[in-house]
């Protein structure tokens, strides 16, 4: 009994602090959004969190860090320790048999992630100009996002459906630019298209630039 026990406390800890840490995040990812990442301070988030700013910088070191956990946890939609690859988007997309339904797939889910995550990118990548803290932030996004590209990338090319001559390295950039924050920010958010013309741009602009246009 008492071996159970110890062990029902320890999971009822991990899940407090999971709880707790959420809850930071999500504070974080608010004032973000709405104050900027200069003027959110740690005491802030803290307050909104209702944590102890101590609890902060014990959990995440800095608030650079923390602007990372954001963007993490706006991406996935969730706090699942899950990667992108492994979750049911992924599999449909390698399940799927044709290269144009795989871009049409990852598209779809494309747009659900830049509503939850444009913003969060916006502040990280235009904060970085005026706090250093924030460049190491940014450029980690740039690698995780061409990693993540060049992944997608090589499992397109080798179902062997993309255009001739078309190598690895120019389908991840093709890919890496395409899914840019700043495409969405100049559609949706400064020309107000709907996020839905924005996808639909996106489908036909990637299945030609990679498959080459539709006979």
């Amino acid at each position: 009994m008492t071996e159970v026990k110890r062990q029902y406390d320890a999971t009822g800890r991990r899940e407090r602090a999971r709880r707790r840490r959420r809850d930071i995040v999500i504070a974080a990812r608010d004032l973000f959004e709405t104050d900027g990442f200069q003027a959110t301070t740690i005491s802030a988030v803290a307050k909104r969190a209702g944590v102890s700013a101590e609890s902060i910088y014990k959990g995440f070191g800095t608030k650079a860090v923390l602007a990372k956990a954001v963007f993490d946890f706006v991406i996935a939609g969730d706090d699942e320790p899950v990667p992108m690859a492994e979750r049911p988007e992924s599999h449909a997309i390698q399940a799927e048999p044709d290269v144009r339904r795989k871009i049409s797939l990852y598209v779809d889910g494309l747009v659900v992630r830049q509503q939850r995550s444009a913003r969060v990118q916006i502040v990280i990548r235009d904060g970085r100009l005026s706090d250093e803290t924030l460049r190491e932030t940014w450029q980690t996004l740039m690698d995780e996002r061409l990693t993540g590209m060049t992944m997608l990338g090589r499992h397109l090319l080798e179902t062997g459906e993309l255009r001739d001559g078309i190598t690895l390295e120019e389908v991840a950039d093709v890919l890496w630019t395409y899914i840019s924050v700043e495409l969405y920010e100049l559609l949706v958010l400064v020309r107000g298209w709907s996020p839905e013309r924005y996808g639909g741009l996106l489908k036909s602009a990637v299945t030609d630039a990679l498959c080459g246009p539709s006979v």
